[in-house]
């Protein structure tokens, strides 16, 4: 076990006996805020360097934006929690090789960017800003929280022919549970970090936090095609969460199901990309995932807009 994480373990759910209030208040510090920012990884050092850099303001926040191409045919990139733009780099040779341009940012608090947090929030209003530039997009490619800021800036006005979403939030309310499951933290601190969370102390102005970042509603709000990738062994956001967004937009969405990718490396799985390449090039028949596991690959462990898969 982590030693940082025992700590916080022990004390949080010591301190909650006493003073449940000051434990939510250190627990919600916590979870709004990245403990460490991601570093661009070796593999993805030869894309980070080769794009065109440039900065703007968010809230007072320096936000580095990230383009590789000349801006004709943008595609948006939106990352997840504790990670940045670099994490789409075995994506971007593909799309140059469509003739596409490449746009991704690292939001407040992640990255090189200045800031100590982002929410979904803030990476909707960084991708409204970028449209203004770039925009409208072909489309965009988004991983894990970077998918619930998609679908809630597409709502309100960011313009897409498709969408991506790669191992994906589809709401935001179940995250204090998986934020105390992960630490070993009470219900007591779980239940006074969601009343935090789900108030205006972290969303200003959003009456009711559970519908509004429900990727799931109002489906008919949602104009582009979907392709959801999402592995059934994610450790992070749980499949549950692409079935959420399956049953939601049914026929108008396919569902890639990977095994053995977990959270992050179906970032890097080449057999992703090439069926994300394929749906961005209105290829109708994408190619077939592989099980990545070692060992004998079982029959049908990936499916492409198969209902039953969900």
């Amino acid at each position: 076990m982590d030693p940082a994480v025992a700590l916080i373990r022990t004390t949080l759910n010591a301190a909650s006996r006493a003073a449940p209030g000051l434990a939510g208040r250190a627990a919600f510090e916590l979870y709004r805020h990245p403990l460490r920012r991601g570093r661009v990884r070796t593999r993805e050092r030869e894309v980070h360097d080769r794009a065109a850099t440039r900065r703007l303001r968010h809230l007072g926040d320096p936000v580095v934006v990230h383009r590789w191409g000349d801006g004709t045919r943008p595609v948006l990139l939106m990352h997840g929690w504790r990670s940045r733009a670099s994490r789409f780099a075995d994506f971007v040779p593909r799309l140059r090789a469509l003739g596409l341009t490449a746009v991704g940012y690292d939001a407040p608090g992640h990255g090189d960017s200045g800031g100590r947090t982002a929410t979904v929030l803030d990476h909707r209003a960084i991708a409204l800003r970028l449209q203004e530039e770039y925009g409208p997009f072909e489309a965009v490619i988004a991983h894990s929280l970077g998918v619930n800021a998609a679908f809630l800036a597409l709502r309100e006005g960011l313009a897409a022919e498709r969408l991506v979403a790669l191992a994906g939030v589809a709401e935001v309310s179940w995250m204090p549970a998986a934020f105390c499951a992960r630490l070993g933290l009470n219900a007591t601190v779980e239940r006074e970090l969601r009343r935090r969370a789900e108030s205006g102390a972290m969303f200003p102005g959003v009456a009711d936090v559970r519908t509004y970042f429900d990727a799931a509603r109002s489906p008919e709000e949602i104009a582009p095609p979907i392709l959801v990738a999402h592995d059934e062994d994610d450790d992070v956001v749980p499949f549950a969460q692409a079935r959420r967004l399956r049953a939601a937009y049914g026929d108008r969405l396919d569902l890639l199901v990977t095994r053995g990718l977990g959270h992050r490396r179906i970032l890097t799985e080449p057999a992703v990309i090439d069926n994300v390449i394929g749906f961005l090039s209105a290829d109708p028949v994408p190619a077939p995932v592989p099980d990545p596991v070692p060992g004998p690959a079982p029959a049908a462990e990936a499916a492409v807009g198969a209902a039953g898969a969900a």
